[in-house]
């Protein structure tokens, strides 16, 4: 068994989510849409910024070297906190799998070797591979079957923090999970140290689509059975050495199923480097809100002796926090309890959509075609639709290459949805993004994407159960 997790709650409650994130991702969506849609006389910025210009393009950038990696899917068994060992799926027999690590430009093969017991993929979520490399069962793949191979081969451009992880059914919440690293030949910011955090939620069991929608939330929740950094419990945190004086960069990964968090570490500020990949002006935060598919990275000042509490805490749901440790090597071999006073969720500057800026200035153009989506579903119902249609019984989303595309959309459920766009990275307010956060109870988020990497693309909501129960399309050139 497990060592128990303490039974104290410190997660947020729904109405401190509404207050916090839904206020100003609202005001941007109505305030910031005059941003959006503005016009200017040039398109350069826009597409300079995504680095998409096509993969022949990209193939001339290429550094010329070539990393090649073995990725072995297969059942294993994996201890998560003292005494508690079990049996899941896993890249290479770890968990999270094994990080990929190259540098922008460099030309990325992996093989792939299918030991399951049914089909499954890879997806290189964040990055704009060439359409046949994306990992998709049904749209840009078959499914690689068991006791099968497949190769990807991409060069792993623009720099940025990614992730890779099974896009067949629910195998994320198996344990299918990994990050991916593209290092910038030019580092953004200047740091001394870097670790990656991968926030997860911990399914001990075989995931299943969740029966039919109950409770003022509208859904059901998966059995979890606690809140993970880097797999670790909060009984068996993870620990990240430092030294005063030190800036250390976070990769803060959610590759979780079904898990927003609020991020923050205890008696430190969070500077804001990137979001999703794409560097931004520095943007000075206690803590952050991360759906599931977002990346952040930020700069810690290690300014603060002792040993401090890291803590991510669900947004929806009851969970105890998942927790981790940052230790100066002069401090107490301790660990510190978890609680709302430790790590500062109790007020502070939390990150929002509006104040995230690209390094670069993003030039705007008025879009050559709109979509308006409206997100819907949990209401006594077990499906979850886009325009009422549920994936796979759903309409293309057509578009042509060259076209500037906005998309418009507006959340009737009671529940957020993380939406995440495959294969192009998209311009919101003054950045770049590829998955953003469409609060509940009619959020609106508009967002615009340059058509530049033709093929059939999948968007979808990256709550992998939504995402099951139909919340999903298909972008298709035309």
């Amino acid at each position: 068994m497990v060592t128990r997790i303490s039974d104290r709650t410190v997660g947020l409650e729904r109405r401190d989510f509404l207050r916090l994130v839904i206020p100003g991702a609202v005001s941007f969506a109505s305030a910031g849409a005059a941003l959006i849609a503005a016009s200017c006389s040039s398109d350069r910025g826009l597409e300079a910024l995504t680095n998409r210009d096509g993969y022949k393009r990209r193939e001339e950038q290429q550094s010329g070297e070539t990393r090649e990696i073995a990725l072995t899917a297969a059942v294993g068994e994996i201890e998560i906190a003292p005494h508690g060992v079990y049996r899941t799926w896993l890249y290479n027999n770890r968990f999270p799998g094994p990080e990929i690590r190259v540098k922008a430009g460099e030309r990325l093969r992996v093989s792939l070797k299918n030991e399951l017991p049914e089909g499954t993929t890879i997806h290189w979520h964040g990055i704009p591979v060439p359409n046949a490399m994306d990992g998709v069962p049904g749209v840009t793949q078959e499914l690689v079957k068991p006791g099968e191979s497949f190769e990807y081969d991409f060069v792993a451009d623009p720099a940025g923090s990614y992730l890779y992880h099974s896009h067949a059914g629910l195998q994320i919440d198996r344990g299918l999970i990994a990050p991916l690293v593209v290092e910038e030949k030019m580092p953004i910011a200047a740091y001394d140290r870097e670790y990656v955090l991968m926030l997860d939620d911990f399914l001990p069991g075989e995931p299943k689509p969740l029966p039919g929608a109950s409770g003022m939330m509208g859904g059901e929740v998966p059995p979890y059975r606690g809140l993970l950094i880097n797999g670790r419990l909060p009984a068996s945190p993870a620990v990240f050495e430092t030294k005063k004086g030190e800036r250390i960069r976070f990769r803060i990964m959610n590759p979780s199923g079904a898990t927003t968090f609020r991020f923050g570490v205890a008696g430190h500020k969070l500077s804001v480097i990137a979001a999703d990949g794409r560097p931004v002006k520095p943007v000075l935060v206690d803590s952050l809100f991360i759906g599931m598919g977002e990346r952040y990275d930020v700069i810690v000042e290690a300014a603060n002796p002792g040993a401090w509490t890291i803590a991510a805490a669900a947004v929806e749901g009851n969970s105890p926090p998942a927790s981790a440790v940052l230790r100066y090597t002069d401090a107490a071999r301790t660990i510190p309890e978890v609680n709302s006073t430790t790590f500062g969720f109790e007020g502070g500057r939390v990150l929002e959509l509006a104040d995230l800026e690209a390094l670069e200035p993003v030039e705007k153009r008025r879009p050559d075609r709109t979509l308006d989506l409206t997100l819907s579903g949990g209401m006594m119902t077990s499906a979850w639709t886009i325009n009422g249609q549920a994936y796979p019984n759903a309409d293309a989303l057509e578009v042509s290459e060259g076209e500037r595309v906005r998309v418009r959309m507006i959340n009737h459920s009671m529940m957020l949805h993380p939406m995440h766009l495959h294969g192009h990275f998209f311009r919101i307010g003054e950045t770049l993004k590829d998955t953003v956060v469409v609060p509940p109870h009619m959020g609106r988020i508009d967002f615009d994407f340059l058509a530049d990497n033709p093929g059939k693309w999948f968007f979808h909501c990256h709550n992998i159960y939504h995402m099951e129960s139909g919340m999903a399309r298909v972008f298709s050139y035309v």
